[in-house]
């Protein structure tokens, strides 16, 4: 039988070329494996991502808020900061630093009236406004929050600002003027609590996943 003769078969039917149809066949299951899953997906944390259109590169997520995670973390950092603080309080505050590693390292009780690592003393009211803003800022967030980063760098923000707000809400010397209770004291560098760490952590945490392109809901840019 000629090639010609192989095409004419049952009217309205063409079969295709030799070798064209097994082609066609692979191609459209690279295809839907491909859509399945993106490598954001595995990324960040989302569930089940969708490409975005006319971004050329952009994944939507299409699965649960991360919310969860974001008060996990934040009332765990929020804890530990608040533990830390009540023993530091009952004893060490009176007594001489304890040395963890020789001269390099010790714990010494302090109150500061100022920011994170002793900085802006006296302006307590001013850092209680910014971390009631940073709190409001964080809990609107989380509305749009699906990338698990994300919601761990921002409960570590939310963990630190309410250990903080604590104790310039609840300590002497009154409401929103009390200082707060620092104890970790390196070798040549201001003294800090848990709380001042979970700050720094979560907004370094931020930066990198700025860099990266990836935002809270999941979304990540390439340029």
């Amino acid at each position: 039988m000629t090639k010609a003769e192989r095409t004419i078969g049952t009217p309205g039917f063409e079969q295709a070329p030799d070798g064209e149809g097994e082609r066609s066949a692979d191609a459209s299951r690279e295809a839907g494996k491909a859509s399945a899953q993106t490598p954001e997906a595995v990324a960040d944390g989302s569930d089940a991502p969708a490409p975005g259109a006319g971004d050329g590169g952009t994944a939507v997520p299409r699965g649960r808020r991360r919310v969860l995670v974001l008060f996990c973390v934040a009332a765990l950092a929020y804890a530990l900061d608040l533990v830390s603080k009540t023993l530091v309080v009952q004893h060490l505050e009176g007594h001489s630093a304890i040395r963890i590693l020789g001269q390099y390292l010790q714990l010494e009780a302090i109150r500061n009236s100022g920011a994170a690592f002793g900085i802006g003393q006296g302006m307590t009211i001013v850092f209680t406004l910014i971390a009631l803003i940073v709190i409001v800022v964080i809990t609107r967030l989380s509305r749009r929050l699906y990338s698990v980063p994300w919601a761990i760098a921002l409960g570590l923000l939310l963990g630190g600002a309410l250990g903080n707000l604590t104790d310039r809400v609840f300590r002497s010397p009154g409401v929103f003027r009390g200082a707060v209770v620092d104890f970790i004291a390196p070798k040549d560098f201001a003294v800090f609590n848990l709380a001042d760490s979970a700050i720094v952590c979560g907004g370094i945490l931020i930066v990198l996943l700025s860099f990266r392109g990836l935002d809270p809901d999941g979304t990540v840019h390439r340029d």
